[in-house]
């Protein structure tokens, strides 16, 4: 069966490639959106196998929108399709449930091996960009005895340095917000940092991130 695949990109160039781009593939594009809010409308509408969304777009950007389709349609497979592998933007998808994140440099045959792999509900690849990320903001247990912080608190400090608000944090972790405003309160006085800026400086001192 063929894979159906809805494309939100601001570039109308960069969505014309991706067409021509699956033409001889398993893969046929059901619509194209411009901007986060036409995606979210059409991905209710169509219900496509996959949607492949850019993260920076005008008006409701990507990650504004993931946060709705996780609401609106939590059935729909997200594939992030970005110039982008900044560490935040990755970690922030994860945490809105992204199923791989993709750079726009990729091979056409990776990028189809990409939308294969999540339409059949496979895991990304685990050299991907989202696996590492995501194997990261994970991992509990502390490696060293001089980080005074649980194995919760680490792994809320290392979702810090990645940039993620209390909101994301929580959905990332499935804990309430007011839960992870104690462990950030507990992570600071522990730590002696001032605000998360700080903390988060502290925690690629200490090596809890890269």
């Amino acid at each position: 069966m063929p894979i159906r695949v809805l494309i939100a990109d601001d570039h109308e160039v960069v969505r014309s490639g991706l067409v021509s781009l699956f033409e001889e593939s398993d893969i046929t594009i059901i619509g194209e959106a411009c901007n986060g809010e036409e995606a979210i409308e059409k991905a209710i509408a169509q219900r496509p196998d996959i949607l492949l969304m850019d993260i920076r777009m005008p008006g409701t950007d990507g990650i504004q929108a993931l946060a709705r389709l996780r609401a609106e349609t939590p059935e729909t497979k997200v594939v992030v399709l970005s110039t982008y592998d900044n560490p935040t933007y990755v970690a922030r998808a994860v945490a809105l449930g992204v199923k791989d994140y993709a750079l726009k440099g990729t091979s056409q045959e990776e990028l189809i091996k990409t939308i294969e792999r999540i339409a059949s509900g496979n895991d990304p690849e685990p050299d991907s960009i989202l696996s590492k990320v995501k194997t990261a903001m994970s991992v509990r247990r502390n490696t060293r005895d001089d980080i005074p912080l649980t194995n919760r608190e680490t792994q809320v400090l290392r979702h810090i340095a990645l940039g993620l608000s209390n909101k994301e944090i929580g959905v990332s972790l499935i804990i309430s917000i007011e839960t992870v405003k104690e462990h950030v309160q507990n992570i600071l006085r522990k730590i002696d940092a001032n605000d998360r800026t700080q903390a988060a400086i502290w925690a690629v001192r200490k090596g809890l991130v890269d």
